[in-house]
C-alpha cells in the first residue's frame, strides 16, 4: 500500500472532511480514501450502460393465464 500526505490543506476543508468522518463512523484517513476510491473508481455499471448493451434484444414473452387463487385453509 502506499502513503500519501497531503500538506497545506485548508482548515475549513479538514472540518468539513472530520464531520463527515464521525457521519460514517470511520476515521478521517478512512473518509479519505472512500472519497478517493469514489471519485476515482472506473466507469461501473449504470442503467444507462445496461440498457444500451442490450438494445435490440427486446422479446416480447406471453404471459401465462392465472388461475383462481386457492380457498384458505380453516383455522377451526
Amino acid at each position: 500500500m502506499a502513503l500519501l500526505t497531503i500538506r497545506n490543506l485548508d482548515d475549513d476543508l479538514k472540518e468539513v472532511l472530520r464531520v463527515r468522518a464521525a457521519k460514517n463512523k470511520r476515521s478521517m484517513e478512512a473518509e479519505a480514501r472512500a472519497i478517493l476510491k469514489d471519485a476515482l473508481k472506473p466507469e461501473g455499471f449504470s442503467v444507462a450502460r445496461f440498457r444500451k448493451a442490450i438494445k435490440g434484444l427486446e422479446v416480447d414473452l406471453p404471459i401465462p393465464p392465472r388461475s383462481p387463487a386457492r380457498k384458505p385453509p380453516a383455522l377451526d
